[in-house]
């Protein structure tokens, strides 16, 4: 609620640049300093954001029909969570987007206590959102993200659009002046709904 991306997208309605739409927000239950959206032991937020949320919406809005094109976004941990979910599931997401992520699972160490190996599912570069981008090329959704100049994670987003253009993906990614705080978040909320409406087109 603290990203306002309600308040955005209301604005944006309103001024006709972007059609109704439903967002749901999803917690990973407060998991240690963040789950990454990881699976943790019995606890599988990643099984809980690709299917247990898509299905809650359409049983709560039954206007949301299986069809509904479905994007996923997030910002800082949950900016890691749609670019790893975004690309490994793929064919289920008509775009990406993400703002100040964490690109690598190592990075997990500048926000959390926990023990970094505690953010490595399976094979260690199946936690990588790269390796899941490179695998799923073919059939990867439109993807943008952001970072603010005065970010810590600046340097890992600049890694991966370099990453991401040395092989030829198509992508967007802007820089914006700011640091990893909500009003960064509050006012780059705004590119996410705007990409949205531009996917839709």
């Amino acid at each position: 609620m603290k990203g306002g991306a309600h308040l955005a997208a209301s604005t944006l309605v309103a001024e006709g640049k972007l059609r109704p739409l439903v967002i749901a927000m999803p917690s990973d239950g407060l998991w240690g300093d963040g789950s990454g959206y990881l699976a943790h032991g019995n606890e599988d937020y990643e099984t809980w954001i690709v299917d247990d949320v898509p299905t809650a919406v359409r049983e709560v809005v039954p206007s949301v029909a299986e069809a509904s094109p479905l994007f996923i976004s997030g910002l800082s941990m949950g900016g890691y969570g749609a670019l790893r979910l975004g690309a490994k599931y793929a064919e289920r997401f008509a775009g990406i987007s993400a703002h100040s992520a964490i690109t690598r699972p190592e990075q997990f160490s500048m926000f959390v206590e926990a023990p970094v190996s505690e953010y490595v599912c399976g094979p260690a570069e199946e936690s990588d959102p790269l390796y899941w981008m490179k695998k799923k090329r073919d059939v990867l959704p439109p993807l943008r993200f952001d970072c603010g100049l005065l970010d810590r994670l600046l340097e890992p987003n600049r890694e991966l659009h370099a990453a991401l253009t040395a092989e030829n993906m198509d992508h967007i990614y802007d820089e914006f002046p700011g640091e990893h705080c909500w009003p960064y978040w509050q006012e780059h909320i705004y590119e996410t709904l705007l990409f949205v409406e531009t996917v839709m087109r």
